[in-house]
């Protein structure tokens, strides 16, 4: 709850009531929470707002031409319900300067999704931005070229993310496996890093969360950077059931810096998460913080919790 919380204080200063006539919407029908008839059901509460929508359904193969086609015919609103790879194709393609953006939550993970409009499944939270809308500057972060606008994690720690996943979808044999496997790439060699100010070291992980979800900062000037440096097998243990409750900044093992550039390199391919979607990464990469990544629709005053 903590996290909803979290959300329903952030609001911005000065509210900018966006004018929407025109509007792209994609759907992808096989990602995670989306299934048969959304499309449908997406363009009925798009005309019940009085907007004429196109909406394209399309599956895993069409959706980068998809995507593109939707921003680039320029128009005031793209939404995307699909999955969070899709969300973050969709917000670097409008970039700062291009049309605003609802990613609505249609995955499985939904972290951008819920970062901005809270626990809603995309009905609602769609109905709220288009009532309650305004249009918010959202930063994120970059490493090798690759946008997140939530949160990263570099070196092996990443892959318990997948293993929380699964446990959150209570299939613990999956989760255990998981586990086992994020475990056994552990001390396989540090992640080394350099962030401005000439802060430098090596972790088993570095993690960085956008200002959008950072409960540290009240301004939206740099990213916060989390070095992760068990030292032995219980640490180990600890930081690995703290990353599938959440707690992990909490843990005693993790230093907390802010910064909007940082370097990172190992010995081998970096293992890497990026907003809920995993990557693979060369053995040296470059970090740098977006101060302003895309235009995001979102609800301008959330609305309590029950009432939801």
């Amino acid at each position: 709850m903590a996290d909803d919380a979290n959300y329903l204080q952030r609001t911005p200063i000065t509210p900018v009531r966006p004018h929407i006539r025109r509007v792209e919407a994609v759907v992808n029908p096989l990602s995670g929470s989306v299934g048969p008839g959304a499309a449908e059901a997406l363009e009925e509460l798009l005309n019940e707002h009085g907007l004429a929508a196109r909406v394209c359904e399309a599956t895993a193969r069409d959706l980068p031409a998809s995507v593109r086609a939707a921003v680039d015919a320029a128009p005031d609103l793209v939404v995307i319900l699909a999955g969070d790879g899709t969300a973050a194709m969709a917000a670097r393609r409008a970039g700062p300067d291009g049309p605003l953006v609802a990613p609505l939550p249609g995955g499985t993970m939904n972290m951008l999704p819920h970062a901005l409009y809270g626990p809603l499944g995309w009905r609602e939270a769609l109905a709220r931005a288009l009532a309650l809308g305004e249009e918010r500057n959202v930063s994120g972060g970059e490493v090798d070229g690759h946008p997140f606008y939530v949160a990263a994690v570099l070196g092996a720690p990443a892959l318990w993310a997948r293993a929380r996943e699964a446990m959150r979808k209570g299939r613990m044999d999956l989760a255990v496996a998981r586990a086992r496997t994020a475990l056994g790439r552990t001390f396989t060699g540090p992640l080394k890093y350099a962030l401005e100010g000439g802060i430098e070291g090596k972790a088993e992980a570095l993690s960085m969360l956008c200002p959008l979800t950072s409960r540290r900062m009240d301004e939206e000037v740099a990213l916060e950077m989390a070095a992760l440096d068990p030292t032995n097998a219980a640490e180990v243990f600890r930081l690995g059931f703290n990353a599938l409750t959440g707690d992990w900044r909490n843990d005693p093992s993790v230093l907390v810096h802010q910064a909007t550039t940082a370097r990172a390199w190992a010995r081998g391919a970096i293992p890497a998460m990026l907003d809920g979607e995993p990557r693979r990464l060369p053995s040296r990469v470059e970090v740098r913080f977006m101060p302003k990544a895309f235009r995001a629709l979102a609800p301008m005053q959330a609305l309590p919790l029950s009432a939801a």
